[in-house]
Formats: C-alpha cells, sequence, structure tokens
C-alpha cells in the first residue's frame, strides 16, 4: 500500500516533521520498483504494436483525443499520435526527473547528520532516478524520436536546480509544478481507460505509487516552511507559485512545436484545445485543486495571488483533502 503523509502545519514540532519523513522513508525501503525487475519488457505482452488501437489517446481525459479532428483522422494515424504524445510526455517527465534530482543533491549537501530530510530526499533521488531509466526505456520501445520539453526550458535545465538551496520554498513548489499535471493525468486514465496497452499500464502504475510519496514530500515542506518566510518572501512567492504552475503545466501537456509539424495539427485546434474550450478550462482547472488547496492552508493565497491564478486560467475550488478525484470522475 502507498503511504501519503499528512503534512504537518507550521506549528508542529521538529519531531513531527521529522517523524513523518521517517514514514516516508520506509515506505522506501518496503515499497519500492526497479524497472528492470518490475516490468517485463522482453515479454511479448509488452511490445508495442503500431497497429494496436489502445494507443489512442482517450477521449474525455486527454484533451487532444477528444477532439473532433483527431477523431475524424484514419485510425492507424490516430495510433501514431497517440504514441509520439505518450512517448513524449515520458520524455518530459524523465527530463524533469533529472533536473529533479539535480536540485535535490544541492538542497541536501549541506544537510547536518542524523538529518531526517537528507535520508528522505535521497530515497527520493534514488527512485527518480529508476523513474527516468523506466521513462527512457519506454520511449526507446516505442520508438519515436522526441524532444521532450520546449526548447526554452531544456535551456534552462542546468540553472533550476540551483535554485533549490537559496530558494528551498520555491524549488518545492516547482516540483509540484512538474508532478501533479503528470499524476493528475496518469490516475485519470488509470480510472477510467479499461484497457490500456500493458507496457503503458504498468509504468503509470509504478510512477503514481512512488510519485504519492514524493508529491507528499512536497506539500508537507511547503506547508510546514512556507508561512516561516518573511512578509515579503511570502507575498513573493505567492505570485511566483500560479506563474510556476502554468509554465510547467504547459511544458509538459501542451503539445510541442516538433509534434504539431510531425502530424499536421492546425493551430487552430492547438489554440482551442490549450487553452480556449470549456472543456480544456475545466481540465486545466482540475489538474490544480490539490495545489490551490495547498497554498490557501500554507498563506500563500492572498487576493494580488487570486488574481494571478485567475488570469492564468488556472484558478477554481480548491480540493477539499489532497487527491480529491475531479468532479467528473466521482463515483
Amino acid at each position: 500500500m502507498t503511504m501519503t503523509a499528512v503534512a504537518p502545519t507550521a506549528s508542529a514540532s521538529t519531531e513531527e516533521y521529522e517523524d513523518t519523513l521517517r514514514r516516508l522513508s520506509d515506505a522506501s525501503v518496503h515499497r519500492s520498483f526497479d524497472p528492470f525487475i518490475d516490468i517485463s519488457w522482453d515479454h511479448p505482452d509488452f511490445a508495442v504494436d503500431p497497429t494496436d488501437e489502445r494507443w489512442i489517446l482517450p477521449s474525455g481525459i486527454d484533451p487532444l483525443g477528444g477532439h473532433p479532428w483527431y477523431k475524424a483522422l484514419p485510425v492507424e494515424k490516430q495510433i501514431a499520435i497517440g504514441l509520439w504524445r505518450q512517448a513524449n510526455i515520458m520524455k518530459v517527465g524523465l527530463q524533469f526527473e533529472n533536473i529533479l534530482i539535480r536540485g535535490i543533491m544541492n538542497y541536501v549537501f549541506k544537510a547536518e547528520n542524523g538529518s531526517a530530510e537528507f535520508r528522505y530526499l535521497t530515497h527520493e533521488a534514488t527512485e527518480e532516478c529508476n523513474h527516468t531509466q523506466m521513462f527512457q526505456q519506454g520511449v526507446n520501445v516505442i520508438g519515436a524520436d522526441v524532444p521532450g520539453m520546449p526548447r526554452w526550458l531544456r535551456r534552462l535545465s542546468s540553472i533550476i536546480p540551483m535554485a533549490a538551496g537559496p530558494f528551498p520554498v520555491g524549488f518545492f513548489i516547482g516540483v509540484l509544478a512538474g508532478e501533479e499535471p503528470i499524476d493528475h493525468t496518469q490516475k485519470q486514465i488509470l480510472r477510467n481507460s479499461d484497457s490500456l496497452p500493458p507496457v503503458l499500464s504498468r509504468i503509470m502504475e509504478i510512477h503514481v505509487a512512488e510519485e504519492a510519496r514524493h508529491i507528499s514530500f512536497a506539500h508537507t515542506y511547503v506547508s510546514r516552511n512556507a508561512p516561516r518566510l518573511s512578509r515579503r518572501e511570502a507575498f513573493l512567492v505567492s505570485l511566483a507559485f500560479p506563474v510556476i504552475m502554468r509554465l510547467l503545466c504547459d511544458a509538459i501537456l501542451k503539445p510541442a512545436k516538433e509534434f504539431r509539424e510531425e502530424f499536421d495539427i492546425p493551430d487552430e485546434v492547438i489554440k482551442e484545445l490549450y487553452w480556449d474550450s470549456p472543456a480544456s478550462r475545466r481540465f486545466l482547472s482540475d489538474l490544480f485543486g490539490d495545489v490551490r488547496k495547498l497554498a490557501e492552508d500554507s498563506g500563500l493565497m492572498n487576493p494580488a495571488a487570486r488574481r494571478v491564478w485567475k488570469a492564468l486560467k488556472i484558478d477554481g475550488r480548491a480540493s477539499r483533502y489532497r487527491g480529491e478525484p475531479p468532479v467528473a470522475f466521482r463515483d
């Protein structure tokens, strides 16, 4: 069973915080995966078949999957687009986790002996290394030569990890900005897709199981440390919070230029889907219910910040509890 820790409040004692980290560390020890042991890459059932209609993007979950332009395409082209898109999301995921690993190493470099943060975060870095291997192998078996992140973000990839030392609250908000959209999307696919290609299903199951701990820690860290910022720092972070979320969401989910050119996707389709149509606006808002709750709970949601969330089209009701499914997917 995956462990999800309850985030301590800012007033929680150091002992309570470290107990949370110890429980997360224990879960990493007793519930972990190796991508080359726990995925049967060479099994015939895990082979990628370019005629397998299970690779067609799911309508109602992936914005492109439900668009009339996509649904009107020949089945073989729908499959090819689905393969490319899943491969590119995995490529973005491994690139993001590479940045995260480097940031974690910067953060823990000065950790004191006996630090509970050091132990948990090095467990997380180990798991993220496994995820980069898992995602790259997924890309390899699909066989699509995908670029992953947009070019501007790839260029910043050597700079972003440096923020973990001097600006750790902002860095772990960035961690959530990279983790939440992928985790949210994969959960919805697993909840609502009756039939997935086995290799894709297994990759998602492993990633969702371990990412629960990583997201739990980032929520815990921000909720504990944001209230300890100075008033000026907290105000600046509150404004940066939604900007970081929206930028990284677009980097992960919005189709790259190479993708649009490869499959001749009309500009008006991209504009409508990301994020002009009512359905895509709902999808975008749903992605951030949990982090809106985090902003509320950690004192990072003020009138000015609310206006930024709204201007970026990622405002909405905060989740009642972390991991609450969107309205459309609740029983």
